[in-house]
This record gives C-alpha cells, sequence and structure tokens, in this order.
C-alpha cells in the first residue's frame, strides 16, 4: 500500500470462546500523515512508539506522542491515529479479544478514560510485543505461545501501570486478588491466610480488615465458606462419596467437614447429598 513505507502484520482468525485470544498483532514504519479513522475496532488493540512521533484521539481526547509511549484502543469506541509529517512514527501492536480480555486490560489500569503508558528503560515491551508476532502460526501450538507470550506482556503492564493504582483505591484489589487466590487453591488442605495475604501483597491483619469491609465476613469465614459451597456443588453435581468431597474441598478431617457443613448448610453433608439427587430424579 502506498501509504505503508513498511508494514510486517499478522493475523488469526478470532474465537469468540476463548478466554484470550490473539487477534492481530505487528510491526509498521508509517508514512508521512498515514492514519487510520475515524472508526470503531472490534478487539482491544495496544500499540507502542518505537520512533518517530504522532497523534492519538481516543475519541474523548487528543494526545501528541512519541518514542516510548504506548495507547489504548478501546473496541466499540470511535478512535483515530495518525503519524507525523515529518518524524513519522514506527510502532509495533498486538490486538486481543476474548472473554477475559476485559478484565485483564482493567487490571494493567488502563481504559477508555486513561488509554496512555510511558516504558522506555530498556526494549522490553518491543520484545514482548516481538514475541507474540514471532510465534504466529496455525497450528494450535502457535495459538498457545501468543497467548501465552500476550499474557506475558499484559502482567508486565499491570507491574508498570495497574500495580500502582491499585494501591490507590480503598483496599477491594486486594480483596479481589485473595479471592481469586482462593478460587485457584482451595482444594489445597494446608491453604491458610498467612498465604493469601503473602499474595496479595500485605500483612494478614490488613488482609483482615479489607475482607471484613468489603465482604462482611473475615478471610478464614470467607475460605471456609468456600469450600463448603464447593463440596454442596460436588455432593449435588458428581457421584462422590462425603469424604471424598471433603478432601476435594481441602478438608483433610471428614468429621471437622461434617460438623461446619452442618452448620452453614443446615443439614449434615450425607442427608444434603441424598436430598440433592433425590431431587434430581424427580
Amino acid at each position: 500500500m502506498e501509504n505503508e513505507k513498511f508494514k510486517r502484520s499478522f493475523r488469526t482468525p478470532f474465537q469468540n470462546s476463548l478466554g484470550l485470544a490473539v487477534y492481530r498483532s505487528g510491526l509498521q514504519r508509517c508514512a508521512p500523515d498515514h492514519s487510520w479513522g475515524p472508526g470503531v475496532r472490534d478487539h482491544y488493540l495496544i500499540h507502542y512508539i518505537l520512533s518517530g512521533k504522532g497523534t492519538f484521539d481516543s475519541g474523548k481526547r487528543k494526545y501528541a506522542l512519541t518514542a516510548g509511549d504506548g495507547f489504548l484502543v478501546v473496541p466499540g469506541v470511535v478512535s483515530s491515529y495518525q503519524a507525523d509529517h515529518d518524524e513519522p512514527w514506527e510502532y509495533c501492536w498486538v490486538g486481543f479479544n476474548g472473554a477475559d480480555a476485559g478484565r485483564l486490560v482493567k487490571e494493567t489500569g488502563l481504559s477508555e478514560e486513561s488509554p496512555l503508558f510511558h516504558y522506555d528503560k530498556d526494549g522490553a515491551i518491543e520484545n514482548m510485543l516481538n514475541d507474540i508476532y514471532t510465534a504466529t502460526g496455525p497450528n494450535p501450538s502457535n495459538e498457545a505461545q501468543m497467548t501465552a507470550a500476550l499474557l506475558r506482556f499484559l502482567a508486565a503492564l499491570m507491574v508498570l501501570h495497574g500495580d500502582r493504582n491499585c494501591r490507590k483505591d480503598t483496599g477491594y484489589a486486594y480483596v479481589q486478588r485473595s479471592i481469586q487466590f482462593i478460587d485457584f487453591n482451595y482444594s489445597r488442605e494446608d491453604l491458610d491466610i498467612t498465604q493469601i495475604a503473602a499474595n496479595a501483597g500485605i500483612s494478614r491483619s490488613h488482609l483482615y480488615r479489607l475482607f471484613l469491609q468489603h465482604t462482611d465476613m473475615t478471610p478464614n469465614e470467607y475460605l471456609t465458606k468456600y469450600r463448603i459451597n464447593k463440596a454442596a456443588d460436588l455432593l449435588k453435581d458428581e457421584n462422590l462419596s462425603v469424604g471424598e468431597a471433603a478432601y476435594s474441598s481441602g478438608f483433610s478431617d471428614q468429621l471437622y467437614f461434617s460438623r461446619v457443613f452442618r452448620k452453614l448448610k443446615g443439614v449434615p453433608p450425607s442427608k444434603f447429598a441424598e436430598s440433592a439427587r433425590k431431587a434430581e430424579k424427580e
């Protein structure tokens, strides 16, 4: 194309059922005044400027950008960007979507209202975006490698931008992170509040206060209730014994499990399972 001095890109079919999938990636050295838009994208798109200058119009504000700057294009939002006439920019980019894309972007601290980031310490951002592109290919292994490289890139943005921001809020970000950690680790019988607090990066006492503030429960109460609910689901949906459901939910002591289950559910686990399975047959 005449308005593209150099462009290297790859586009892969997007599968909406995936939690996260690379839609497109590439590198472009733009011609003077080369532009895109105004228009809308159907996926998230992040550009990182390697050299030169240009402007980005987010639909809310127009930004003058240069090397080391990056910007987010949000799906469904009218935006545009244009290379400078005298010093046109060169940038690399990645476009992505999926059921988890919005949540992950939010964790980076980038948004429609705050679409910019800056990094000029070394070539780490460029290298991570290049890793996404070089993993491209038609095979399932390529797709997995691209997604892994995209996650590394988003994690770097979270460290650069998002982790700073989460410390400015009311502390709910710590609770969210702890709840996710519980979701991934509740079946471990050795899981305790010290580990949960360490994963969130705060003290046990701070985590205790935040859980009471945002969930009206202590971390231990939340963990116990979470495990019991998981056990109840297993007893309803799986052909498991009470002992198997207990062990699968992080309880090594079946008697203790039965006592806690009855306290929270009002009936012993054996009776709960019997009633649930009987109801399914009716």
